[in-house]
């Protein structure tokens, strides 16, 4: 048996091979074939979540059902120590409707002033306002919804179907639809919000003349550090609203003859002891 003792000898080049083999760098994976490395979110923070902006799909469903107009209408103002709540009803023109409405929380003020122009000029709108006297009154809900009514009726076309943000229906005439968060789900309330966060925005702004050193064309009576330190310096003016706690407070510190005693029910004064004791000594006389 004839072996072949070339092949037990090695290649005279292997070891140079595998030398090359070894420093060579690896070949680079398919794109496709990549996993990006996890990486964990900081404790407390979450990723960013793309919010859809406000559509007139509702407003379109109504539209096919031979239901017109639909109004949207929203409030701005309920939160603030000072100044009126504005209310605002919008009747979109499904033909013209200005492109980047939004909720108003979520634009600057300068796109907020831009389509407030844009849709005053291109839709039906109405605004109402509730004072601070009718909220003192009232309390600040039924305030804003008088307010949310009363712009309703003042659009010039009666609305066969009105949109209104938040949880409380209003009391129309037509359909009333409450939807929770509307100003960015259903682009008439947007409409509305826009209209009543700017009209609002200015009536403070005016307000800010008459009271200098409040500091209202800033915050628009929001109780921002700045306004409550106003308050407790310079006290409250006819503006603020009574029963917020933080006006009542400053009230109380400026003004403690504005500011009604209440009576404690469960004192007992020496005149109705007396009265009570007399009525004992009465009633034992009779038996």
């Amino acid at each position: 048996m004839i072996r072949d003792k070339s092949a037990k000898k090695p290649a005279k080049d292997a070891p140079k091979k595998d030398a090359a083999r070894k420093a060579a760098p690896a070949k680079a994976a398919k794109p496709s074939a990549v996993k990006p490395p996890a990486i964990k979110a900081p404790a407390g923070r979450k990723g960013i979540i793309a919010i859809a902006p406000p559509s007139f799909r509702r407003e379109r469903a109504l539209i096919k059902r031979g239901v017109w107009p639909v109004a949207g209408c929203d409030e701005a103002g309920r939160g603030p120590l000072a100044g009126p709540v504005v209310a605002a009803a919008v009747i979109l023109d499904p033909d013209r409707i200005p492109r980047g409405i939004d909720d108003s929380k979520r634009l600057t003020a300068e796109e907020r002033e831009r389509l407030f122009d844009k849709i005053c000029a291109t839709a039906q709108v109405s605004v109402a306002v509730a004072s601070r006297s009718r909220i003192d009154r009232d309390n600040i809900l039924r305030a804003s919804l008088w307010a949310l009514k009363r712009a309703v009726v003042a659009l010039p076309d009666s609305p066969r179907h009105v949109f209104v943000d938040g949880r409380d229906r209003l009391d129309t005439a037509c359909d009333c639809e409450a939807v929770i968060g509307g100003d960015g789900i259903v682009l008439s309330i947007a409409a509305a919000s826009i209209i009543a966060k700017v009209t609002r925005d200015r009536l403070m702004c005016a307000l800010a003349q008459d009271c200098p050193g409040y500091g209202f064309e800033q915050h628009k009576g929001y109780a921002v550090p700045e306004h409550l330190d106003a308050l407790d310096r310079l006290g409250p003016t006819v503006h603020h609203r009574s029963f917020f706690a933080p006006v009542a407070a400053a009230r109380a510190k400026h003004m403690p003859w504005t500011v009604e005693p209440v009576r404690d029910l469960f004192a007992v004064t020496e005149m109705e002891v007396q009265v009570e004791a007399a009525v004992e000594i009465d009633a034992s006389a009779n038996l």
